[in-house]
């Protein structure tokens, strides 16, 4: 299915020295989940102001944008460029997958609305429990749940015009969200390991971003089979 398709990431976020050292940054991350057999994946560092030029997208199937330590909402020049690009994609109906930041400023991008969730922080692995129009589709063997890694304090809070609820939380109303058979944004972080949210908790708390009270305690995640998500976004079901 992958063979001769070709996806770009958008990194939204620098790396830290560890999750360079240890997994090739976040770009490598990313691949390592979704990427399969054939297919070419690049890299735009968006948060320093690189993007795809206009005659790059059309040679793409689709793209991923990641995480960030910014607000989608707010008033950084790059994260405005984004959001114009994020609007341009739409217009073209390519595929697009948003994670956390990513999920956000999709849904604005789109005419929803996104701020500080109401509950505060989110930081732990969290049961997800999925819609059942996703059951629409069996031979993805989608599960009724996923414990999903969370590591975000803000959130979606009103969808985009026509986009649908993919799943749910007890912390978070909108955990997934696609609009039309070409978007779809994911709260959590199914990119990441235990391993990377540990450190990343260390270097909240050694900013003062957090604080331990903020923190469910981390237990093994158990993702399941999250290769759905690529038929979801990139393979058969969109063309169904």
């Amino acid at each position: 299915m992958g063979s001769g398709k070709k996806f770009a990431v958008l990194l939204c976020a620098e790396d830290s020295d560890y999750v360079k050292k240890k997994y090739g940054g976040y770009f490598g991350v990313f691949v390592g989940m979704l990427a399969e057999e054939g297919e070419k994946w690049d890299l735009y560092r968006v948060v320093a102001g690189e993007f795809p030029g206009d005659g790059e997208i059309a040679g793409y199937d689709g793209f991923v944008i990641t995480g960030s330590c910014s607000d989608a909402h707010g008033p950084d020049p790059w994260i405005s460029k984004l959001f114009n690009f994020l609007q341009k994609l739409d217009s073209l109906k390519k595929r697009v997958l948003g994670i956390c930041f990513g999920h956000q400023i999709l849904c604005r991008a789109l005419g929803g609305k996104t701020g500080r969730a109401t509950s505060g922080w989110d930081i732990g692995v969290r049961t997800v429990n999925l819609s059942p129009s996703l059951k629409l589709f069996p031979s993805l063997k989608i599960p009724n749940f996923l414990s999903v890694i969370e590591c975000h304090q803000d959130e979606v809070w009103e969808l985009p015009p026509g986009a649908e609820v993919m799943a749910s939380s007890n912390k978070t109303r909108i955990e997934m969200f696609k609009c039309g058979d070409h978007m779809m944004g994911i709260q959590g972080h199914p990119e990441y390991t235990t391993d990377i949210l540990l450190h990343l908790i260390d270097r909240l708390l050694q900013r003062d971003f957090i604080t331990l009270k903020s923190i469910m305690l981390p237990t093994i995640l158990e993702n399941g089979d999250l290769s759905y998500l690529h038929c979801e976004l990139f393979g058969a079901v969109g063309n169904a």
